[in-house]
């Protein structure tokens, strides 16, 4: 069954986009304007993560081995397995895209939202590798 990747699709083309208007760099705004343009990434990368790893997830419920039923137990059991299928080519930086993920949940702090913020610029080309790779399984 196909998984139906709209939803996805737009998470990280959102993201991609406000990475392009932020340009790269924050350094020409004033600190209100980083603060704000900082904050629109940061919530960009959020839903981009979420909807990345719900639609391994789910590929990989309609494509695993009846063995595999029991699997993934954690999330970075979950990444491991995407990579053993294909849909990532390394699940390392998937795990720390996770903990940058998680920082956000958290009271706000600068020097946290600039690791996240920097995580977000990172992520971009994994996401858009997962969402190819899941476009070309996608059946």
């Amino acid at each position: 069954m196909p998984l139906e990747m709209e939803s996805l699709i737009n998470a990280v083309d959102s993201l991609r986009r406000s990475l392009d208007a932020v340009g790269g760099d924050l350094g020409g705004f004033t600190d209100d304007q980083k603060e704000t343009l900082r904050a629109g990434v940061i919530q960009n990368f959020e839903v981009a993560y979420e909807q990345c790893w719900k639609f391994a997830q789910r590929w990989l419920r309609e494509n695993r081995s009846p063995e595999d039923a029991d699997f993934p137990k954690t999330r970075k059991d979950l990444f491991r397995m995407a990579a053993k299928h294909g849909l990532i080519s390394d699940p390392a930086p998937w795990f720390g895209f996770g903990e940058a993920r998680n920082l956000t949940s958290h009271t706000y702090d600068h020097a946290q939202a600039g690791r996240v913020y920097d995580a977000a610029v990172g992520f971009l080309p994994f996401a858009q590798e997962l969402v190819a790779r899941l476009k070309e399984r996608n059946d």
